[in-house]
């Protein structure tokens, strides 16, 4: 049995009763999608330290994996700056209101995930990598002092 319309009237009501609630759900969607950027939090030292500590368990998990280590780094990395940008608008706590971008907050991730990955698996972390983190620390630990 074959349903037929015979008003174009019934089906543009249906089509519109359709349409507009669609348009209002996404104007709603959009409208919360912007309150929700507006409440960004800049992150904290205790979520940078999740952060931090999740991409070393995953650069130790890759090495193991025999994945490419600087691949795995490079991933974890941009994990942590994307996760920054996205849930923090790309705002540390301590530096306060400024926005850092990506390649600040990448640079800054790598450097991390490695000091975090020395204490957690020393063994996975490629000598070359050891000794750039070394030297980058002390760098930086002279800088701080002057």
């Amino acid at each position: 049995m074959d349903i037929t319309f015979y008003s174009n009237r019934l089906l543009k009501f249906l089509g519109t009763g359709i349409i507009i609630p669609l348009i209002f759900l996404e104007i709603i969607t959009i409208n919360n999608q912007i309150k929700a950027e507006k409440n960004l939090i800049a992150a904290s030292e205790k979520d940078l330290f999740l952060y931090r500590q999740m991409g070393a368990s995953y650069l130790c998990i890759a090495s193991k994996a025999e994945i490419d280590f600087k691949k795995g780094l490079g991933i974890a990395s941009a994990t942590f700056a994307n996760v920054i940008i996205g849930k923090h608008g790309g705002v540390i706590k301590e530096l306060g209101d400024k926005k850092l971008d990506e390649k600040k907050l990448y640079n800054a991730g790598t450097f991390q995930i490695v000091g975090s990955a020395l204490n957690i698996c020393p063994e996975s972390i490629p000598k070359d990598i050891k000794n750039n983190y070394k030297k980058s620390l002390k760098q930086l630990i002279k800088k701080t002092k002057n």
